[in-house]
């Protein structure tokens, strides 16, 4: 996850270290002080409205080492939905709580939450109705297995129902996914859960479609394409191909892409993160490639978009697909 962690105090400078050096191996952390409590390892700002303004949709989350009231107060503005928001937590400067504020199951601020409170050794709130009463969460299970959830406000009427005690239907066509048994009403017609890659299958009066996040797209360019040339080259091989962007798990590339903004830009914009391995990284990778000279002379690869797509042992679906200076191929992952 890509985390800013957000200080205003001294003490909570400390703590933003702190967490950063217990969480930077597995997210990219980065710390942003108030100017007369900052360090060389933190960014400085003055106004906390403005800079929350600015990286509130840069980020997979915001750590707020503050009160409550201070962060509800600077993200208002900035609160759009569910489905888009980043995850907000809220420490308080003596790291004794930490509070699960926004977006808790698809953002997962819950998730995190717990984490922090581990590395830092606090006490994790978390206030949502399934986590705090224990029961199903279908927001939970829908991120926890890497599924998109395409009706949101019928997702809440069956977290509401399970909270009330009562069960729902469930039909599963991922063998991965262990099916919670212990909500699952096999004589119920009127609403329920369809986990499937086809959301036309309605297997209730109510279906609540749940579909698997398993495509990884990879992707090739020249350097400097622009951000909308790229956009409309991916949604014109998604659409070819007949695959939901909902699908689409990861975004993959070469690591001499890492600063390319075309592909920074779609992967902010739909929420998709770009996973990036080097030259020798891909080369390694067994299969049948479309391999060209000309792309190893240059990147140290002979295929970049297929082999990328493949890398975490995906099957591929869309051979390489070649557009002014794009490449475009698809895997399929079977298990996540």
């Amino acid at each position: 996850m890509k985390i800013a962690v957000i200080s205003i105090t001294e003490s909570g400078r400390h703590l933003s270290q702190k967490i950063k050096i217990n969480l930077d191996k597995n997210h990219e952390i980065t710390r942003y002080a108030f100017k007369k409590h900052t360090d060389d390892g933190a960014i400085s700002f003055g106004k906390l409205n403005q800079i929350v303004e600015n990286i509130f949709n840069q980020n997979d989350a915001l750590v707020f080492l503050s009160a409550c009231g201070i962060a509800v107060r600077v993200i208002a503005p900035c609160i759009k939905s569910k489905l888009s928001d980043p995850a907000v937590i809220v420490i308080d400067e003596q790291g004794n709580f930490v509070i699960s504020l926004l977006s808790g199951h698809i953002g997962g601020a819950n998730y995190l939450t717990k984490l922090i409170a581990k590395v830092i050794g606090a006490m994790p709130v978390i206030t949502t109705a399934t986590d705090s009463g224990g029961k199903f969460s279908p927001d939970m299970f829908a991120v926890e297995n890497g599924l998109h959830i395409c009706e949101i406000d019928l997702a809440k009427e069956i977290a509401a129902r399970i909270v009330d005690g009562k069960k729902i239907g469930f039909y599963n066509e991922c063998e991965w996914i262990t099916e919670p048994v212990e909500i699952i009403d096999d004589k119920c017609y009127i609403i329920g859960i369809c986990i499937s890659d086809d959301i036309t299958q309605n297997p209730f009066d109510k279906t609540l479609h749940l579909v698997p996040r398993n495509i990884v797209i990879g992707i090739g360019c020249k350097r400097g394409i622009e951000e909308k040339a790229l956009e409309d080259f991916i949604f014109e091989e998604l659409a070819k191909n007949n695959i939901s962007i909902y699908k689409v798990q990861s975004i993959a590339t070469i690591d001499l892409k890492r600063n390319e903004k075309a592909i920074l830009a779609f992967s902010q914009k739909y929420k998709i993160p770009v996973k990036f391995y080097t030259a020798n990284e891909l080369m390694k990778v067994n299969g049948s490639f479309s391999g060209s000279e000309f792309v190893k002379n240059v990147t140290g690869a002979d295929n970049i978009c297929e082999r990328s797509a493949v890398f975490d042992g995906g099957t591929l679906i869309v051979k390489k697909q070649i557009k002014n200076g794009m490449t475009f191929a698809a895997a399929i992952l079977k298990k996540r």
